[in-house]
């Protein structure tokens, strides 16, 4: 017997509708909770080989406090060291053989000066030499008598106290000439005493030097020793102190750091700028510094308070705080707030945020900061 059909077409609709609709309800549930997913995901964060290799680690310190102060300077010559060279005589300057910041050695020319006072002198030699002649006639002639018995022995002893007096005459005449280098043209030659390079030089090729001219032509200082004079404010004086290491940097070598100590302290203020100077001693065997470079001198000095410190690269300034990144593992990285007490010579003394032992990243940890904080 056929069994009657008990689901009419409108009932058959009805499930069709009914199926469809559960079927977009899931779909679009499982479409909300995809968001959530992802999010979680992006959550979760782990440093990679390549990335590990490229960041630093520092462990926090507890360190004292140290401060530093900067002086405007300058460099100048060591003035036990600078030679000022002056005219012997005046005249006229027939040749200047030197130039200024030229190295000169000992005994070198620097100037030749055509002078009538060297005319005077080598008078004075022909002078004394023809002296030391007739004395030397005078005390054989003497002699001669003496040995005929027609002159005493106190004639004789008389004709040698003659000789000895021309000859110590003219000797003080060679001595002259040696001493003013003086040649056969009525000239002298101005010469180096020391070596060293020229740092001043007043004198040019046919200058007409008065015979009272008592100015220096030329200064000669050795350079391989310089001083640094640098200027204290009259608020800081009292934290400066002889033997405090200094750093010295100038515009001619930036990167380059000359170290040394205070070594005097000079009691004199200057009136003009109300600055008290300092000066530290510096060896310059290349010869580097030169005389007026100016150079900034760094002072650090130590406080009373201790901080734990880091390095100052591992301080992230975002949002007008201060952040450090702390590195557990590399699963685990913890973006820190912390209050930084003072900053100085590459070092940060955190007043708050970091205990000591705390492992913090200092270098490229910008990337890290973005990946966690976007």
């Amino acid at each position: 017997m056929r069994t009657k059909n008990l689901i009419t077409p409108s009932v058959r609709m009805w499930i069709v509708n009914a199926i469809f609709s559960c079927t977009m309800l899931s779909i679009t549930l499982a479409s909300c909770h995809q968001p959530e997913m992802v999010a979680d995901t992006a959550k979760t964060f782990s440093l990679s080989d390549t990335m590990l290799a490229r960041i630093q680690l520092d462990t926090t310190s507890i360190q004292v406090v140290r401060d530093e102060m900067q002086l405007n300077a300058k460099i100048t010559p060591d003035e036990s060291r600078v030679v000022d060279v002056y005219p012997i005589m005046g005249g006229q300057v027939t040749q200047v053989s030197a130039e200024l910041g030229d190295y000169v050695s000992k005994g070198q020319v620097l100037a030749v000066i055509r002078s009538g006072e060297v005319a005077e002198i080598e008078r004075e030699l022909i002078e004394a030499q023809s002296n030391v002649a007739l004395a030397k006639k005078n005390v054989d002639l003497q002699n001669d008598l003496f040995e005929s018995k027609m002159a005493s022995e106190r004639e004789v002893n008389s004709a040698l106290k003659e000789l000895d007096k021309t000859q110590a005459e003219l000797k003080r005449v060679e001595e002259l000439f040696k001493i003013y280098s003086i040649n056969d043209k009525s000239e002298y030659y101005v010469k180096a005493p020391i070596e060293g390079f020229l740092i001043e030089k007043n004198i040019n090729r046919d200058m007409t030097l008065p015979p009272d001219f008592s100015n220096s032509i030329f200064k000669i200082a050795r350079l391989d020793e310089v001083w640094t004079l640098a200027n204290v404010y009259e608020s800081d004086i009292a934290r400066v102190y002889s033997g405090m290491e200094a750093e010295i940097t100038t515009l001619s070598y930036p990167g380059v750091i000359y170290r040394g100590k205070i070594d005097k302290i000079f009691s004199v203020l200057n009136p003009e700028t109300k600055t008290n100077s300092v000066r530290i001693k510096l060896s310059n065997p290349d010869y580097k510094l030169k005389p007026e470079m100016l150079a900034i001198v760094t002072l650090k000095f130590a406080e009373k308070e201790s901080f734990p410190s880091v390095p100052a690269s591992s301080v992230i300034f975002d949002h007008n705080k201060n952040y450090v990144m702390i590195f557990h593992d590399r699963n685990n990285i913890e973006t820190r707030e912390v209050q930084v007490y003072r900053t100085t010579s590459g070092t940060a003394w955190i007043a708050q945020g970091l205990n000591q032992g705390d492992i913090v990243i200092s270098k490229n940890q910008l990337f890290i900061y973005d990946a966690l904080n976007d």
